[in-house]
């Protein structure tokens, strides 16, 4: 086994089914079951663990599979909510972003740049109140103690530097801009997948296609979604950390999810970004449009937030509304001319946002501060929150659970605990691999670019025009517990988010699960 990948932090399919036959239908009862393997479920199978306690984890689908694949991929420094009066959210965010880029995911999260241009539409009232958020923001950056070689301080740009930054700004009117820094992932995925593996690193069980049928404070009915078979968990607590579809598990917790869009451009229809954009939304205040460059041919563009009604399905369509809005938010500031064409991509997230039962508000002005209920019954449910602060909400739903459970637990370790591949920052920058794959695998970089040199028909990109190859593909199956196509494809990678790209890998995604 590659030292890079011990055996202990390694899933696949073997792994699974050794494990879901250890503890389904048995006597077995483990400290703490968790439902949900986003990036709060993966967040609180980890501390636990982490703690000494007996995890059992499980998701009805897979690692990633709701809402932590749909984000912006930013982790937030809490800027949009010290303008809202939330300081308590805005700090926590600071600090857990600092946790994130300095301590224990160096090798995912980096600074990004991020310009906002001061066209026509922005007042210079408007940018004077930008200019002093961002100031703000450093503050906030200062009090979490994250260092400024982490994160540079914003300052003004001139016209000439502003578009040297993002080349398709409009030049007619345009004063300048304001450079500020923010946490971006390299892929919200792949967070949530070291998490995992991190968790299975200190002894967790991590089962995905294992669906909660019946959810009691004791444990749960499921049935393994592989081969229909239905059986018991047993667990002295319970942390129910299904996001959107928590409520569908008890009867404690409302919510009012919020839908986000995104949509995917190729790169050179903005003509090479040096760094990310706001982008004001016109006739609004405090709102931007996201512009994020993501290094693999690829833009994102996001987002909106609108209210979701009905029920929650497990892929969120977006509709062509959304499209058109954020088509017209980039018309407003941009010199090149997009058309729903140079639209290759799109994908939604829904939030799970917390029912205050405060009205029927916009979603966008509701906190984002998480909760924790714990119901008659004994399950501790966390809800609310966003990516950024994960590890904090998974922490309180760990404190709640050793509580409700009488367990006895060491203390939180998570904001110290390194993630699977981080390393040191003068460490990574000596790998003598590719940096790409170093942003994606930190110092596991080596063992998935050895793939390759093996065998030299892995070391090809899979598809025209984005950079994955077939090592990363292999390492998804034997390593990042990948039981099928669309876990390669849609989640270990973010191929599919290009119909066509989708397309052209499925043959070497069925060549790495075959090798595997």
């Amino acid at each position: 086994m590659n030292p890079h990948a011990p055996a202990a932090a390694s899933l696949h399919a073997a792994r699974r089914t050794r494990e879901l036959t250890a503890v389904a239908g048995t006597r077995t009862e483990a400290d703490v079951l968790v439902v949900g393997l986003g990036a709060t479920g993966a967040g609180a199978a980890l501390d636990a663990a982490s703690r000494g306690l007996s995890v059992v984890a499980v998701d009805a689908h897979d690692l990633a599979f709701g809402t932590s694949r749909w984000s912006s991929k930013l982790i937030h420094g809490g800027l949009r909510y010290l303008a809202t009066g939330q300081l308590d959210v805005a700090h926590e965010s600071a600090v857990e972003r600092g946790i994130l880029m300095e301590r224990t995911a160096p090798h995912l999260v980096r600074a990004q740049p991020f310009v906002l241009p001061l066209t026509p539409l922005v007042s210079r009232a408007e940018a004077a109140i930008a200019r002093a958020g961002f100031r703000a923001g450093d503050l906030l950056r200062a009090a979490a103690g994250t260092s400024r070689a982490t994160l540079p301080a914003p300052r003004a740009l001139s016209a000439v530097e502003t578009r040297h930054m993002a080349p398709a700004l409009r030049p007619t009117g345009l004063r300048g801009g304001l450079l500020s820094w923010d946490g971006q992932l390299t892929d919200d995925a792949r967070l949530v997948t070291a998490v995992a593996r991190t968790a299975a690193a200190h002894g967790a069980r991590i089962l995905t296609r294992v669906r909660v049928l019946a959810l009691t404070g004791s444990g749960a009915r499921v049935r393994d979604e592989l081969t229909g078979e239905e059986s018991e968990i047993r667990a002295r607590t319970v942390v129910n950390a299904a996001g959107v579809w928590a409520g569908g598990l008890v009867g404690d917790v409302r919510l009012r999810p919020s839908r986000g869009t995104h949509l995917v451009l190729r790169s050179e229809a903005l003509g090479g970004l040096a760094a990310g954009m706001h982008i004001p939304i016109p006739g609004e205040r405090n709102r931007f449009v996201l512009v994020l460059p993501q290094g693999d041919g690829r833009v994102y563009v996001g987002l909106t937030d609108e209210p979701v009604d009905g029920d929650v399905p497990d892929v969120p369509e977006v509709p062509e509304t959304d499209i058109g809005f954020l088509l017209d938010v980039l018309g407003s500031a941009l010199d090149v001319v997009l058309g729903r064409a140079d639209v290759v991509g799109a994908f939604a997230g829904l939030r799970p946002l917390l029912d205050t039962g405060d009205g029927p508000g916009r979603t966008a002005d509701i906190s984002r501060r998480h909760a924790v209920v714990t119901s008659p019954g004994g399950v501790v449910t966390v809800v609310g929150g966003k990516l950024t602060t994960y590890r904090r909400m998974a922490q309180d739903a760990v404190d709640a659970a050793v509580r409700a459970g009488r367990l006895t637990a060491g203390p939180c370790r998570t904001a110290s605990l390194p993630l699977v591949g981080a390393a040191r920052p003068a460490e990574l920058a000596a790998l003598d691999v590719p940096r790409r794959l170093v942003r994606r695998y930190g110092a596991e970089a080596p063992a998935v670019h050895a793939l390759g040199l093996a065998d030299p028909s892995l070391a090809r990109p899979v598809v025209p025009g984005h950079p994955v190859t077939g090592a990363e593909l292999v390492w998804a199956v034997r390593h990042e517990g990948a039981l099928d196509e669309s876990d390669v494809l849609d989640r270990r990678t973010r191929i599919g988010l290009i119909a066509a790209d989708r397309a052209g890998a499925r043959e070497a995604a069925a060549a790495a699960l075959a090798a595997a």
